[in-house]
């Protein structure tokens, strides 16, 4: 297709009113006036496939990440009220921060995502629920050789969610940005449990929104799971509530093309794959220069 196609194209996805998204889009879409019922909804959905695989005697194998996280407090809620026993669920966490050596942040430090996850989830459920430490699994250089394997080996996840990133990544699976080496949509589509560097605009992303702008305070290295491991999950949800951050984002991943400079288009060969936003998110980009400061 000419360059001038091309961007007819893409003009016409950003332009797309969020009404017309659905029925345009390559993956289930569902949109929420809110961001609230949004997470109650993913907290309920985890929960009730935990009930139901405990009541058919069977592990409950999740792909988890810390971001999303809203829905942690409602789903320790549920899972205590209700007596949901998480002694069946095997959690893998999608990725960990790393130091510029390659060397893990402490559980201390205030960017450790299993840190977060042990703090905001794990144990907040009453003791007698609790999963085991043994099945609470976080990728690392020690066990990156191995972590894809893990997941197979206990018959894939059973969920995997998680959010996308402004740049495109799901997980720390970052669009390559290199003059010299290159990876195709096939590697990509291919890849396990690894190490990388964190891309310029996602540091500067997390910057922005989660550090008062302050890069120095963003750990740039990352361990984390492959899309290979995301794509073989029995199902996948993909949920953002990120607004203007994500609204551009959001059309790519639904309308164009599979491309390795956004990876989170891979998620539309997925068999059982959606997309939860609120409606902030589905709103189209503005294509001018606005007031907002």
């Amino acid at each position: 297709m000419p360059d001038d196609r091309l961007q007819s194209e893409w003009d016409r996805m950003m332009r797309m009113p969020a009404e017309a998204l659905a029925a345009n889009s390559k993956l289930p879409l569902r949109i929420f006036d809110t961001a609230p019922p949004m997470f109650s909804s993913l907290a309920r959905e985890i929960a009730d496939l935990i009930i139901a695989n405990n009541k058919a005697g069977r592990p409950t194998v999740l792909i988890q990440p810390v971001g999303p996280k809203k829905h942690f407090a409602e789903l320790v809620e549920i899972t205590n009220r209700e007596r949901i026993s998480w002694a069946n669920v095997i959690s893998f966490n999608m990725d960990e921060w790393m130091d510029w050596q390659c060397r893990l942040v402490s559980v201390e430090h205030p960017w450790s995502f299993k840190g977060y996850m042990i703090r905001n989830l794990f144990s907040q459920i009453d003791a007698e629920l609790r999963p085991a430490e043994a099945n609470l699994r976080f990728p690392s250089p020690q066990n990156m050789h191995r972590y894809s394997d893990d997941i197979a080996a206990v018959g894939g996840a059973d969920l995997c969610y998680g959010g996308f990133g402004y740049s495109g990544h799901i997980a720390n699976n970052e669009p390559p940005l290199s003059r010299w080496w290159h990876i195709t949509l096939d590697d990509m589509r291919r890849s396990v449990t690894r190490i990388l560097p964190l891309n310029d605009e996602t540091l500067v992303a997390f910057a922005h929104r989660s550090a008062g702008g302050n890069t120095r305070a963003i750990p740039p290295m990352a361990v984390t799971i492959g899309m290979s491991d995301i794509l073989s999950s029995k199902r996948l949800l993909l949920i953002s509530d990120g607004g203007a951050w994500k609204q551009h984002t959001l059309r790519v991943l639904l309308m164009a093309e599979p491309r390795v400079d956004y990876p989170c288009t891979l998620a539309q060969e997925h068999p059982n794959c959606e997309v939860w936003v609120d409606a902030r998110t589905a709103e189209p980009p503005p294509g001018i220069i606005t007031d907002a400061q």
